[in-house]
């Protein structure tokens, strides 16, 4: 088996969760078994129900109690996301998966949903094999100093500051 590495996509601009999906969609087209969980969220975008529907080879797990745009997070916020890092931790382990997306872990990290050490324990665990893509602003230098790549997207200018809300199909 190939090695793997440990991507992270981070940054203030839009485009992290994106660029995930596209190299899961790369490496199902190339006969990979792809897992994406995905924390915080806990409803399917317009791209999620397309896989779930359509490809097989990626399994996608929503790992969250929703967005918390509008309100502090929960204990059962944070209960779902250690229960999710657990979850994936399992099927990491597994055999089963060749790429595994841990998307939105870094806001998961920001609030206090997970701590840095049971990330840090969870990339330890990694068989050698499996290729991991972790996603989200925030993410703090204990675990990029873990990555083996690094992308950071950059805002440089959006249309959200003109009150523009997110599209179907564009944003969500």
């Amino acid at each position: 088996m190939e090695k793997g590495y440990v991507q992270i996509y981070t940054g203030n601009g839009k485009g992290k969760s994106t660029a995930a999906i596209g190299l899961a969609l790369r490496a199902a087209g190339s006969g990979m078994k792809v897992l994406i969980g995905q924390f915080v969220k806990s409803m399917k975008y317009a791209e999620i129900r397309l896989i779930e529907s359509r490809i097989p080879e990626i399994e996608t797990q929503l790992l969250g109690e929703g967005c918390f745009i509008r309100r502090a997070p929960s204990e059962a916020d944070r209960l779902a996301a250690e229960s999710g890092l657990a979850h994936l931790k399992e099927k990491m382990c597994s055999g089963k998966y060749d790429l595994i997306i841990l998307d939105e872990v870094g806001i998961a990290l920001h609030y206090q949903l997970l701590t840095c050490e049971a990330l840090l324990a969870f990339l330890d665990a990694r068989p050698s094999h499996v290729e991991l893509v972790l996603t989200g602003r925030y993410i703090p230098q204990e675990i990029l100093d873990h990555a083996d790549l690094i992308t950071e997207m950059r805002e440089v200018r959006h249309y959200y500051s003109q009150g523009v809300e997110a599209r179907d199909g564009i944003e969500r």
